[in-house]
């Protein structure tokens, strides 16, 4: 895991103080203070956020060593509305009134077979809500569209668009990959 250090700036105060006595008299002996800063060299993973939630475009790798599956995951690109050739219009019951797609990518790096899927993948907003993908594919849905239940060997990768009926008045402010029985992956969605 990577982790953003942030600057630190601090300062060590040496004081020395001696005293001196002669013939009666006592004058005090000079006050010497040293001050140093130190400043902590800027992390070069520029990756995340200030928060841990990672920038668009960035891979993060998820390493399961006791099941010897490694994987890396990454979302490329947010696009709200889609720009390509448009669905069929949303229907009410989703929820939305436009579609958006993220356009995603695993790869599995090394051991057995993975299955991919939409379904870990949500978007969630600043309120707290969320929005998950419908399930839908095929027909007139954006392409590529990224495959549902698919093995994937060691060595290759699955790409390709989730799309989600949105409401075109907000937009979502993360995107979640959130498979059963690992923490949640999340990426920024950059504000237009």
């Amino acid at each position: 895991m990577h982790t953003r250090t942030a600057a630190l700036t601090g300062a060590l105060f040496v004081i020395a103080s001696a005293t001196a006595c002669s013939g009666g008299d006592a004058k005090p002996a000079p006050t010497v203070t040293v001050t140093k800063s130190a400043t902590a060299a800027p992390s070069t993973d520029d990756s995340q956020t200030t928060d841990g939630v990672l920038k668009m475009g960035a891979k993060k790798a998820i390493d399961d060593d006791a099941n010897d599956v490694h994987i890396t995951v990454q979302v490329v690109d947010y696009q709200q509305p889609y720009k390509g050739p448009q669905p069929q219009k949303p229907a009410d019951f989703q929820g939305g009134d436009i579609w958006a797609t993220i356009n995603i990518k695993v790869c599995n790096i090394s051991g057995p077979n993975i299955n991919v899927s939409p379904t870990p993948w949500s978007l969630a907003y600043e309120d707290g809500t969320s929005i998950e993908p419908t399930g839908l594919s095929g027909g007139d849905m954006p392409k590529p569209e990224f495959p549902m239940d698919k093995p994937v060997k060691a060595g290759r990768c699955a790409a390709g668009l989730v799309a989600y009926p949105v409401p075109s008045s907000k937009q979502p402010e993360r995107i979640v990959y959130a498979p059963d029985g690992t923490d949640p992956i999340e990426w920024a969605v950059t504000k237009p």
